[in-house]
C-alpha cells in the first residue's frame, strides 16, 4: 500500500437518535463530537437516524404488503393453485 493516501481506520461510536443505542466500531469515519464510554475510553461519535436497534426488519415489526406479482397473477388466470 502507498503511505498517505489512505483514511485512519479507527473505533467509533455510533448512536441510533431514535432509541439512544450505542455501539463501537472501526470506522474512517470523523466527528467532532465525542463520547466517554463505560471502558472509560473517549470515542468520536457518529449520530445515525436508524440501525439494527430501531430497524423493522431487526426488531420484527417489519410489516409485509400482500403485493401480487406477475407469477400469481399468472397462476390466478389461469387456475393453478399456489405451492
Amino acid at each position: 500500500m502507498r503511505n498517505g493516501i489512505h483514511p485512519e481506520y479507527h473505533q467509533v461510536v455510533f448512536q441510533d437518535s431514535s432509541t439512544g443505542f450505542k455501539f463501537i466500531t472501526g470506522s474512517t469515519a470523523n466527528s467532532e463530537e465525542t463520547i466517554k464510554m463505560d471502558d472509560g475510553n473517549t470515542y468520536p461519535l457518529i449520530r445515525v437516524e436508524i440501525s439494527s436497534d430501531s430497524h423493522p426488519f431487526y426488531t420484527g415489526k417489519q410489516k409485509f404488503t400482500q403485493a401480487d406479482g406477475a407469477v400469481d397473477r399468472f397462476n390466478k388466470k389461469y387456475g393453478f393453485a399456489n405451492k
